[in-house]
């Protein structure tokens, strides 16, 4: 990691466009968005580790070979040959090599397509210089309005995320994690804010412990490890050769976790679990389907003492009944939820996702047994984006929000604005439910009367929806706590399926 660097170069805009109408010319071979900057980002630390080994100073050989040399020195009809034992060889390696390799495999099977790619594309750029990060971030964003192949659900807008990032303000003191990382925009932009707001008099052990273990996070799919690690390396955040890579391979919510942090930063994959079966482990409060749910819990677990989070959720998670209520009960009882930010329907790529931003911090339990949230502040950016396509947000759009929490001040200097109002824990326990499903503006009284019906009945669906998948969720797991051993759910013994 580079922490030394004051200001980061811009990106050439020039390149991105480039590699965007190359990604144009796969996409018309049948290689979609995500599959072709998984190769490009191959290629690229190939053609950069080169670079390194090549350099008259402080050269370094990162590879153990000139992988790169090998791939343009050999002719186009065996190219594919020469680069998929390549990337066999790699992904056997250890540590941080081995998992920006692990299980890549190449995608462009026309061997002039691959030529066209190494030679006139990566080569003839010096990838050791400028920003390549900044350059990979808006292939990113661009990507991810891909619908068909899903690309979307790994990457999170960016300005959203530099607005949470200013809200919470990382520190040198910090340990920094995203328990769902997809291409690792969270952890990019938390150290972004700490080199552009580097503190003098850092000693050197500070430095060693951000350098070695002040970032992590986990990724269930491999292909988005591997982009997330490549990101992490061209932000200067961890290195080729690191023994201990950045971001692990499993399913997080799989068992409780083994290090914690002071900041988790998250938007964890919405919906259910791919089976009916709850999710039991011993430190969470309850057993849920509920992917969104079971990572509060996980992010609860997960905080160190006094550690806070900003976790994006979608917005039954604000008033599904059944486990959804005792989560959130718990949550204000053991975390001091303290603000909600409430986003543009359609921020995702999934265009009709309604969510929202919980930011919470973890104290010691309170002496007298009180909840630990004492008043909870809603910030609706939703109601002033009604008709704009939330995809061109900027962070103009949350310049308001970041105001209004009052970064590094005491949230008793806050002020109410008509988009900007507070509740009491008082208040939120009273609710039905623990409906944190907050409106900030005061509605016109009857069940029609809203400016805009649709939108009220598109809630009320919600609502009934959210508590119907909780119920059946329920049905579902008591029809299998019932079932005699030995017997499918079709019916048939095991003896039978034989």
């Amino acid at each position: 990691m580079n922490l030394t660097v004051s200001s980061r170069p811009r990106h050439d805009q020039a390149l991105v466009e480039r590699l965007w109408s190359f990604g144009n010319v796969l996409r018309d071979n049948g290689i979609s968005g995500l599959e072709y900057i998984e190769q490009l980002s191959c290629l690229i630390l190939l053609k950069r580790a080169h670079e390194q080994r090549e350099r008259p100073l402080n050269s370094q050989d990162v590879l153990g070979f000139d992988a790169w040399a090998q791939l343009t020195s050999t002719e186009q009809d065996r190219q594919i040959l020469v680069y998929e034992q390549i990337l066999d060889q790699l992904a056997s390696r250890p540590g941080t090599l081995g998992l920006l390799f692990r299980r890549a495999q190449n995608r462009i099977p026309d061997p002039a397509l691959l030529h066209r790619m190494v030679v006139d594309l990566v080569d003839r750029y010096q990838w050791s210089a400028g920003d390549t990060g900044a350059v990979i971030e808006e292939l990113l964003a661009r990507m991810s309005t891909d619908t068909k192949t899903g690309a979307g659900q790994y990457f999170t807008p960016r300005p959203l995320i530099e607005a949470i990032v200013q809200c919470v303000q990382p520190g040198i003191e910090d340990t920094i994690t995203d328990p769902a990382c997809g291409t690792g925009g969270f952890l990019i932009k938390a150290f972004d804010y700490l080199v552009d707001n580097f503190p003098s008099g850092v000693t050197a052990a500070q430095r060693q412990r951000l350098n070695e273990e002040a970032f992590f996070g986990t990724e269930l799919v491999d292909a988005t490890a591997r982009l997330a690690t490549t990101n992490l390396v061209l932000h200067g955040i961890t290195r080729v050769d690191e023994a201990h890579p950045c971001i692990t391979v499993e399913d997080t919510l799989a068992r409780p976790p083994v290090r914690r942090a002071t900041l988790v930063l998250t938007t964890p994959p919405f919906g259910r679990r791919s089976t009916s079966e709850a999710l039991y482990r011993e430190d969470f409060w309850t057993t849920t389907t509920s992917r969104q749910l079971n990572f509060l819990q996980h992010v609860h677990s997960l905080l160190e003492t006094d550690g806070r989070a900003a976790v994006v959720v979608p917005d039954s998670a604000l008033f599904e009944g059944g486990a959804g209520e005792l989560i959130r009960r718990r949550l204000l009882a053991a975390c001091d939820v303290h603000t909600l930010l409430r986003l543009p329907t359609g921020i995702f790529y999934a265009g009709g996702v309604k969510a929202s931003v919980l930011f919470f911090d973890k104290p010691d339990p309170q002496p007298d047994g009180s909840p630990s949230t004492k008043r909870l502040w809603v910030y609706d950016l939703r109601s002033q984006h009604q008709k704009a396509k939330p995809t061109t947000l900027t962070g103009a759009d949350y310049a308001d929000f970041v105001s209004a929490y009052r970064p590094g001040r005491p949230r008793s200097e806050r002020a109410e604005t008509p988009h900007f109002r507070s509740f009491t824990v008082q208040d939120l326990l009273a609710r039905p439910g623990v409906n944190l499903d907050l409106q900030v503006t005061e509605q016109p009284a009857g069940p029609f009367t809203l400016e805009e019906p649709e939108a009220d009945l598109h809630r009320m669906a919600q609502e009934i929806t959210a508590e119907l998948s909780a119920a059946l969720a329920e049905f579902d797991a008591l029809v299998e706590a019932l079932r005699p051993y030995g017997v499918h759910a079709d019916g048939a013994d095991s003896e039978a399926k034989r």
